[in-house]
């Protein structure tokens, strides 16, 4: 029986994209048992997946697990992280190990240079590409998140005024430089005039008492108040969803939701834009085009290094809110 070992610290997004290989590592290789190794603070990303025989968390380094993880003795580690941190797992486990190409390179000249040398390959196909040693090919069958089935219990809290249709609105992100400012998150509701569900962290509550102010009975605020597989039932749930570049735009695709996202200081150029295969229909992406100081970062900064944000700011509303309108019936 061989035992692989999947690698991926974080965060959710970039989680949610590794389900592919999971799934196909347990339907193409007789008899795989996969276990999977992330930090703690995002197990309740993967501890509802039942195709993952053992979940490994670690604190943050890998002193608190290394011992165990020698002793399960792996066939392979399949590193989807490929960082330092994952060099010095592969190497005290002295296994064989396969690591997805990372492009440092090329997304430095898109960054620095604006030269676009990025491959027109999602980051989910170059994740499979760790598995091309064992026979894996890509089965297209998209992401998958799953969740707990007490999570559905939070439809029962919808508004009557919500119950027939809402569009979920994943209002926050890792970094402020992907976010819109919350009087146009309210501004592209308004035009739409559709009920709303606000979805967010703790961190975004603040954000979320902004929007819910100016859109009254039209937003369901919910940021801060629920669990991430609460959020993803309501994103199932949905009509459709408009979100930035984040966790949840991710799990919108696992459910095959139309999605329309935003996309701020790093563009859709990185690899990672809603993954459905067979069904780019659903996906519009919205975003300034030949703005000379984006992507100005791969990730994302606390505030735009040019002092104008134009990478958002110019964000035009109307353009997003007839988008929501036209998935809206899709």
């Amino acid at each position: 029986m061989p035992r692989f070992l999947i690698v991926r610290f974080s965060s959710i997004g970039d989680i949610v994209l590794t389900s592919p290989v999971i799934r196909s590592l347990k339907a193409q290789v007789p008899g795989a048992e996969v276990h999977y190794l992330t930090r703690k603070a995002y197990r309740h990303v993967l501890e509802h997946d039942l195709r993952i025989d053992k979940l490994w968390c670690t604190d943050g380094g890998i002193s608190d697990v290394i011992s165990e993880l020698k002793a399960q003795r792996f066939d392979a580690v399949i590193d989807l992280h490929h960082n330092l941190r994952s060099l010095k797992l592969k190497r005290r486990l002295s296994v064989p190990s396969y690591s997805f190409p990372k492009l440092n390179i090329e997304k430095w000249l898109l960054v620095n240079l604006h030269i676009n040398r990025m491959p027109a390959v999602h980051i989910v196909d170059r994740y499979m590409s760790t598995l091309k040693p064992f026979g894996v090919h890509n089965d297209g069958q998209g992401l998958d998140f799953y969740t707990h089935p007490e999570a559905r219990s939070v439809l029962e809290r919808l508004p009557s005024s919500h119950r027939n249709g809402f569009i979920a609105i994943a209002i926050g992100a890792q970094h402020s430089t992907k976010i819109m400012p919350s009087e146009k998150i309210a501004h592209i509701a308004k035009l739409t005039g559709l009920p709303v569900v606000l979805l967010g962290g703790k961190e975004d509550r603040i954000r979320g008492a902004q929007i819910e102010l100016i859109l009254q009975q039209q937003a369901w605020n919910t940021c801060g108040h629920l669990t991430l597989g609460e959020s993803a039932e309501l994103i199932r749930a949905s009509r459709v969803v408009l979100s930035h570049d984040t966790g949840l735009m991710h799990i919108a695709a696992a459910f095959r939701k139309p999605i329309v996202s935003v996309w701020g200081n790093t563009v859709p150029s990185f690899g990672m834009t809603p993954y459905m295969p067979g069904e780019e229909h659903k996906s519009t992406q919205v975003e300034v085009e030949g703005l000379r100081c984006r992507p100005c970062t791969k990730i994302g900064y606390d505030r735009c290094p040019k002092g104008h944000f134009d990478c958002i700011r110019t964000i035009n509303d109307q353009r997003v809110a007839a988008a929501l309108t036209a998935a809206w019936s899709l």
